[in-house]
């Protein structure tokens, strides 16, 4: 027993030591190379992190969606439930009419909301606003109060209809000091309150004490309005019943999806949201592969999740797919009105990031998160609806309708013409440049497409002999409207190279960048067509005022519209080089660099187009110019800083490390082969001198952009401190990544400290 005891203890004791000398070995290998242990085990723990990530489903609903869909949302139909029907027709004629609601119905229809809130599980409210971020804010308030040590919830019609958060540190371009900082949000009526995550989300509007835009939505709904009147004038001309227009709108999301684990062991894609360096995969989109392909189980898991969670909030998602890039997708809803179409794809994305962090993922909204493959963006389906049921950009099978249908048409093309730089320019982020003009994605100039059919029939308006005023002149210029032929949503083609392409009822806005809030580049198309519609309007007046039937006067107008806009007409390949040299001969701006894009907002006609609406006052434009341009620069200027901290304390060390292992493989061959080692080690001796001229590059262009960020930073003027960011900071941005790059190709795998490209992309 003694003996069986003395051996299990010398066992032990052997393990024991065994165990702390590994122990030690594993602190003395950490101490010798401290940064090499850590960062490689930590890549590598990520790698393995990620692939025990598994699929599974968190959010399982019971029953087909038709059940659940709209539950979390206090829609017109349950609002009946809560309040009399005096205030829901007070709510009805405000959502029609913009008619003001009274004290005592606001009081009475917060009180309906929040008995309802309180019934669903919500203990604070908020209003959700879009500041000038291109995100979405919000305040949380506790319905709780309290009176002579006795609690209760407490929500009345002030509260509802206007609140003071402040927020005071949102990009404001000078509309408020820090002095008066007040600010107000306000319920938007148009769009109906939610639940989410126990809070009651009343959609609102932001501006300043004095009244200012502070949003997105306040011209976004002043531009529905310009728009809704201008279009009722034109389509009077045709049907006396209308008496309003809304725009539809169907947002197409695009994103990319990463494994959480990888994600964190990137500061760039934690930071910036995209990757600063890394080297493009060996199999990435080249193959085609993965679009439309089967979606992964684990998305699948994930999308049949936040599509549940979705549909609660009454958000009608219809499509999903694999799109062009590896650990690309896309979702999009059915078309709806546009306010409750942009207030629901801002909590759509809110919602995918929520629901992305159960799956273990992590959601890219960013336009080109990685170098080399297709980057995401959120295409526009806009149309415009009658309050009668009519879809003004469908065409129809009488020669009224195609008439009706022609002026709206040629209303659009005049528009995007005049306004073409200014609509790129509202889609042209820091984000949405590495992607347009990419030969991925719209070019960075603007063209309307229109297909075959109907591109044919506005050259044969154009090529019309000229009118004259003559019987039989003015039918035959009738006789070309009902001539044309009847034109089918299938009738024309659809062209992914086009920024702006009509596509059978409807126009595609494709340039609308993945991470941008769609109402600052849809305002901007709204005023643009309101422009034109009130100008045709006021043409075809003129020549019925001089004797011309309407039939004929509204061809001419159309006519003279197409004319003067045929430039912006283009039914060809917009990735293609000779493209971007036709459309300057056509005198069509290309937005070649994003803060000169922004110059427009300083042109008068941009200014007079806002004014003249009523849209945006001119001190409103100045201040988004200053906002655009201070965005800008902050955000390339977090790039530029994450860009020099990854080169020198991840890829530099790193180099380093694997040119000190090279150099004692080089000295051991030298000591055993002698002077042979030098045709033997030709490699290992390349690889060095390689990897030294790359560090050293790598250091001096880290150097030169902290320089010239600090060059940057002393120009107080914002607008030219941007164009010193884009001009300079990004080439030498450029360089930095470039010898990044080439370094990941040469250092031992084991030894790069950050996951590659082929790990992200494809897990």
């Amino acid at each position: 027993m003694s003996i069986l005891y003395t051996v299990t203890n010398r066992v032990a004791n052997i393990t024991i030591f065994l165990k702390e000398t590994l122990i030690g070995f594993y602190y003395l290998c950490a101490r010798l190379d401290k940064s090499l242990f850590i960062m490689t085990t930590f890549r590598h723990r990520a790698l393995s992190l990620a692939s025990s990530h598994q699929a599974g489903r968190f959010f399982l609903e019971e029953g087909p969606v038709s059940k659940y869909f709209g539950q979390n949302v206090l829609d017109l139909e349950k609002m009946r439930g809560y309040i009399s029907q005096v205030a829901y027709e007070a709510v009805i004629s405000s959502l029609r009419y913009g008619a003001k609601l009274d004290r005592s119905v606001a009081d009475e229809i917060a009180s309906g909301m929040k008995e309802w809130a309180l019934e669903n599980g919500a203990t604070h409210y908020t209003h959700l606003f879009h500041p000038l971020t291109d995100s979405t804010a919000e305040k949380h308030e506790a319905f709780i109060s309290f009176k002579d040590g006795k609690a209760f919830e407490k929500f009345d019609g002030s509260t509802l209809v206007q609140q003071e958060p402040d927020a005071s540190s949102f990009p404001n371009g000078g509309l408020r000091n820090t002095f008066e900082a007040r600010g107000y949000s306000a319920w938007d009526p148009s769009s109906p309150v939610f639940l989410l995550d126990g809070t009651l989300c009343i959609p609102s509007v932001f501006v300043s004490y004095t009244g200012e835009a502070l949003d997105t939505k306040v011209p976004h709904l002043k531009s529905l309005r310009a728009l809704s009147e201008a279009a009722v004038s034109v389509a009077g001309l045709f049907d006396d019943n209308v008496n309003s227009v809304r725009v539809n709108l169907g947002i197409e999301q695009e994103y990319f999806l990463v494994d959480e684990a990888l994600y964190n062991a990137r500061p760039d894609l934690m930071l910036c949201g995209r990757t600063v360096i890394g080297h493009t995969s060996a199999k990435d989109q080249q193959l085609e592969d993965h679009y439309f392909g089967a979606i992964p189980s684990r998305v699948s898991s994930f999308m049949k999740d936040f599509e549940s969670e979705a549909y609660k909030l009454g958000i009608l998602l219809q499509t999903r797919h694999n799109e062009v890039a590896p650990n690309q997708f896309e979702c999009a809803p059915v078309f709806c009105d546009a306010v409750k179409a942009i207030d629901q794809n801002m909590m759509l994305m809110i919602l995918m990031q929520k629901v992305a962090e159960k799956h273990h993922l992590k959601v890219i909204f960013h336009e080109k998160p990685f170098d080399g493959v297709n980057g995401s963006g959120k295409h526009c389906n806009w149309s415009l609806m009658t309050d009668t049921g009519v879809n003004l950009l469908s065409p129809g099978k009488t020669p009224t309708k195609n008439l009706s249908f022609l002026s709206f048409y040629a209303s659009v093309v005049r528009a995007v013409y005049r306004h073409h730089y200014l609509m790129m320019a509202a889609v042209s982020t820091l984000s949405n440049s590495f992607r347009l003009g990419g030969g991925e994605a719209p070019p960075a100039v603007m063209s309307l497409f229109s297909g075959s059919t109907l591109f044919e029939v506005f050259r044969t308006i154009i090529n019309m002999d000229e009118m004259k005023e003559t019987a039989a002149r003015e039918q035959e210029s009738i006789k070309i409207v009902n001539s044309i032929p009847e034109i089918f949503p299938d009738n024309t083609d659809r062209n992914r190279t086009s920024p702006f392409a009509f596509t059978g009822n409807r126009f595609e806005f494709r340039a609308v960048g993945a991470s941008q809030n769609v109402a600052s580049a849809v305002y901007v198309l709204n005023c643009a067509v309101a422009e034109s519609l009130f100008e045709f309007k006021r043409r075809v007046d003129e020549l019925e005022a001089s004797g011309e039937d309407r039939s004929v006067a509204v061809m001419n107008v159309v006519r003279a519209f197409v004319t003067e806009s045929k430039d912006i007409m283009f039914e060809g390949n917009g990735y293609s080089i000779e493209w971007y040299q036709e459309a300057d001969r056509r005198g069509l701006r290309a937005v070649r660099d994003v803060p000169e894009a922004y110059e427009v907002y300083h042109d008068q006609m941009t200014v007079d187009l806002f004014g003249n609406l009523e849209v945006l006052a001119p001190n409103e434009v100045a201040a988004r110019f200053e906002i655009l341009n201070e965005t800008f620069v902050k955000k390339l200027q977090i790039e530029a800083r994450v860009l020099g901290d990854m080169c020198l304390n991840h890829v530099i060390p790193a180099a380093v490390r694997y040119q000190n292992v090279l150099i004692d493989n080089v000295k051991g061959m030298k000591e055993i082969l002698g002077n042979d080692y030098l045709d033997l080690c030709a490699s290992e001796i390349n690889t060095l001198k390689e990897i030294s001229s790359y560090i050293n590059d790598a250091s001096s262009y880290v150097e030169e952009l902290v320089e010239t960020r600090k060059k940057a930073n002393r120009i107080e003027n914002i607008a030219d401190r941007a164009k010193v960011y884009s001009h300079e900071v990004r080439t030498i941005m450029d360089k930095v990544r470039l010898c990044a790059d080439k370094l990941e190709m040469l250092i031992d795998d084991e030894m790069w400290p950050l996951p590659k490209y082929r790990e992200l992309l494809f897990f």
